[in-house]
């Protein structure tokens, strides 16, 4: 970029400069887009130069993470390009990437990303006409949007003061009602372990401060009454199931009503067959901070679910019986309210909003090694050859890895926020998690917690909406 394309994207404010020419990047697919392109040029129509093309096998392949080094490395304009619905040659490829593109391009916005930046085309091999066509309009959009805002990161902490949450959580239940919970979870872990049910109970122990308690895995029904719970008890300990696995052919793992969505996605995901886990779903009474307040669940009942195995109350142990189709999860939420603010402010300030959030990013990993969706042995983040994510403390880097991993949990999230309750930069990551769930549930409907129910990215309808393409 020029000194006076980065002086006016350093501004914010999307005005270009005298003589500015947008740089764009098309990603298109191998045997239509590209082939259309090539027909457009040998046939000579006349189109904008701006445009320089990467050729991948199928829009498929193209992940949304080439999109966001493409607008890292300077360009002001990305367009995806690829096989009408029907025509791929890989069958489906392009049906899924249509979804994928969809609710990528919803966390772009509310980002701060100028949607006449972001465009996606169906070109056949001989629609050479419709290539000059979509090139000319998308040349045009960019412009008019300007060059793109810096991933410089703003000073300072905030900036944005966002509504305040409200909400009760899950009933406070007294000591009393607490040491009763407490009584039938040691009956139920250890009717578990003798009878063999499972091999290990992964729950809940005593900490070192009052009030707090850690992750503990118990073998022996002496070691059950060293099971703690109360509001202290944060972590999503369907994160350790994996690693018990490997010594133990089945698992017991105590559940809050909001570590539920996890285990379902680990059996969707073919990460845990349903006879290596037992699930002890115990009523929660929210989890709290030291000053009493709810952190994570605002609008969770702690009620157990039906797809729980053994169900501890208050009144005792019982086994569920239920239909797990019937179980879904809860929909309102407090932050919806904060969301809805963002979306309400200018591009240019969210996208300051955002780029102060990431900034302070520490790249300590906190966010994946608490999610028990993030089961990959390695990471993206992780891998050199070639190094998509930067691993250095830099401001494009920062930006790229927490946007790409809320974009790899999209459709996935079990909203349990352990990523945002670990992270010790304070980053949002729950709003941005939040409002892909909120968008995914408006698109396809909502994710429910039944393991045989498929995830929304990783299936498709016909009938998809497309009305944003080109």
């Amino acid at each position: 970029m020029t000194e006076a394309n980065v002086s006016a994207a350093q501004s914010g404010t999307g005005s270009a400069p005298e003589n500015w020419k947008p740089h764009i990047v098309a990603l298109v697919c191998n045997w239509c887009s590209y082939a259309g392109a090539d027909m457009a040029g040998t046939t000579r129509l006349e189109y904008p130069a701006n445009v320089r093309m990467m050729r991948f096998p199928c829009t498929g392949r193209m992940s949304p993470l080439m999109i966001l080094r493409a607008f890292e490395q300077g360009a002001d304009g990305v367009l995806i390009s690829g096989c009408h619905p029907g025509d791929c040659h890989y069958v489906q490829g392009n049906l899924v990437a249509r979804r994928r593109f969809t609710i990528f391009r919803s966390l772009m916005d509310f980002i701060g990303i100028d949607l006449k930046r972001l465009h996606f085309a169906w070109v056949s091999a001989a629609e050479g006409h419709k290539w000059a066509k979509v090139v000319s309009e998308v040349t045009a959009s960019v412009q008019e949007a300007g060059p793109l805002p810096s991933f410089e990161h703003p000073e300072g902490w905030g900036g944005i003061d966002l509504p305040e949450m409200t909400g009760s959580g899950p009933q406070d239940l007294d000591e009393q009602q607490l040491d009763a919970i407490r009584a039938n979870l040691w009956k139920a872990a250890s009717e578990v372990l003798t009878t063999e049910r499972a091999g290990v109970v992964i729950g809940y122990g005593p900490g070192t401060l009052p009030g707090q308690t850690i992750p503990v895995l118990i073998t022996e029904t002496a070691g059950c009454e060293k099971l703690e719970w109360g509001q202290g008890c944060r972590n999503n300990l369907s994160t350790y199931v994996g690693s018990a696995l490997e010594k133990h052919e089945r698992v017991a793992v105590v559940a809050k009503t909001c570590d539920l969505g996890a285990i379902s996605g680990l059996i969707r995901e073919g990460q845990v067959r349903p006879e290596q886990l037992l699930v002890i779903g115990v009523q929660c009474p929210g989890v709290r901070d030291g000053s009493g307040l709810a952190t994570k669940c605002l609008s969770c009942s702690g009620d157990p679910h039906p797809i729980c195995d053994l169900v501890v109350t208050v009144e005792g142990v019982q086994e569920s019986c239920e239909d797990p189709s019937a179980a879904a999860l809860d929909t309102p939420d407090a932050r919806d309210e904060q969301i809805a603010f963002l979306e309400s402010l200018p591009h240019e300030e969210r996208w300051k909003y955002w780029q102060r959030q990431f900034g302070r990013c520490l790249r300590c990993y906190a966010c994946r090694a608490a999610c028990p969706l993030c089961y990959c042995s390695t990471c993206i983040s992780d891998k050199h050859r070639p190094q998509w994510v930067p691993t250095s403390i830099d401001h494009p880097g920062n930006s790229t890895w927490n946007i790409i991993r809320a974009v790899h949990l999209a459709g996935r999230c079990s909203g349990c926020d352990e990523c945002a309750r670990v992270c010790p930069a304070d980053i949002r990551l729950d709003l941005i998690n939040r409002k892909l769930s909120l968008e995914v549930e408006r698109q396809y409907g909502k994710i429910g917690l039944d393991p045989e129910e498929k995830s929304a990215l990783v299936d498709f309808r016909m009938e998809d909406s497309e009305e944003f393409i080109l």
